[in-house]
């Protein structure tokens, strides 16, 4: 049995193709984490094999919620500004590049909110450095590129008002099953899996990769006062994300490759 977040990984490399159809061969079914993978795993040739669509459960694992004054505080940040938060390993398909483009638009710039960019850059810093400098944010921007632990993940969930995913290509993530446990508004791309667990309008926004579109959605959120509604719309969401679902659904496809 294979639980698959990705089964074309999102940078290639040579040997990936028959290394991946090796392991694949090997398992006996597949319980997939995005509709995406799921259809990459039929055009891999794999479709007669059981298989089925279950999002990630919820990561639980980092704690209970705090209220947004105490996760400030921890932080050391003002409550007198609004916080985006980027979370998670910098990588070139995560968009953000496109984040940043979209911090620049003079209509963010107006508005008393920074960006913070929480994780490990996975590649070469420079580019990224480059944007910040070429459209001055660099007061609008706070960096935790350091390792962050798990204790310190709930601090900055709580502390943000509306969680960024403005990736460029995407199968599911992982962000957003955090950003369900901690019941935080999201913005997600509309690529890969990613829509597939946040309703547009409900729990957040799902929007273009592009930095217009995501700036439009930003403005959306604070001028139109988005963040109770949408987070209500996750703490009903967030029910059908549990682990039992997952177990059931390993226990079925078990069933049927037998």
């Amino acid at each position: 049995m294979a639980i698959t977040d990705n089964v074309i990984p999102h940078e290639k490399r040579p040997g990936d193709g028959p290394l991946t159809r090796y392991f694949l061969s090997a398992c006996d079914g597949f319980v997939t984490m995005s509709r995406s993978v799921l259809n990459d795993l039929q055009n891999l040739g794999f479709g007669r094999k059981p298989a089925l669509y279950r999002p990630h459960p919820l990561y639980d694992n980092f704690g209970p919620l705090k209220l947004k004054s105490e996760a400030l505080a921890a932080l050391k940040l003002p409550d007198t500004m609004g916080y985006l938060l980027f979370f998670g390993f910098i990588r070139a398909y995560k968009g953000l590049d496109i984040m940043l483009e979209a911090m620049a638009d003079k209509r963010l710039a107006d508005l008393p909110i920074k960006l913070i960019i929480a994780g490990e850059f996975y590649e070469d810093a420079a580019p990224y450095e480059e944007l910040i400098r070429h459209y001055k944010l660099e007061d609008r921007i706070i960096r935790a590129t350091d390792f962050i632990p798990n204790e310190k993940v709930v601090d900055y969930f709580c502390a943000a008002d509306l969680i960024v995913q403005p990736y460029k290509n995407a199968t599911q993530s992982g962000v957003s099953q955090i950003a369900y446990h901690f019941e935080r508004p999201m913005l997600v791309t509309d690529v890969g899996g990613l829509a597939e667990l946040i309703p547009d309008g409900v729990v957040g926004y799902v929007v273009p990769p592009t930095p217009g579109a995501i700036a439009d959605a930003v403005v959306n959120f604070y001028a139109e006062h988005r963040e109770a509604a949408f987070e209500a719309g996750v703490r009903e969401q967030k029910k059908q994300f549990s682990w039992p679902v997952m177990v059931a659904a390993l226990k079925e496809v078990a069933a049927k490759s037998q």
